[in-house]
């Protein structure tokens, strides 16, 4: 586990905030009713020329289609963020966008746990988790 410097969680902070309502804007105005994206976490590099950010979104079926979309949108996105944080920040880091799929894990562990899934009864329920 590396270790983040003050400027950085600061800095992640920021981006955090700004992006979730960026991102939850772009898709309300793009006519995306009923689908929630958060902004789950932010790690910048410590040059700060890059921001991994780990979105949730959902409903969960529609996460890889709008993790696309704002992949493409990239350069609009990081233009939206560098003019909200034009007073906080000099440069904007680049953005690197990837699915947070801990809660559903976390759901799938709950659903084990209460008897739900049983994976002992269905090995097919224990599925690779993907290192990030």
């Amino acid at each position: 586990m590396e270790e983040f410097t003050q400027r950085q969680k600061k800095i992640g902070g920021i981006l955090q905030q700004d992006l979730a309502d960026v991102l939850q804007k772009a898709a309300t105005d793009g006519g995306l009713r009923g689908v929630i994206i958060s902004v789950s976490k932010v790690n910048v590099t410590t040059d700060l020329s890059m921001a991994k950010v780990y979105l949730s979104i959902f409903p969960n079926k529609e996460a890889q289609t709008l993790l696309e979309g704002i992949k493409s949108n990239k350069p609009l996105i990081r233009h939206e963020l560098s003019q909200r944080t034009r007073h906080q920040l000099r440069r904007m880091p680049q953005l690197e966008f990837f699915i947070d799929d801990s809660l559903e894990y976390i759901d799938g562990i709950e659903r084990s746990l209460k008897g739900e899934d049983n994976p002992l009864e269905n090995p097919d329920l224990l599925g690779k988790r993907k290192k990030s």
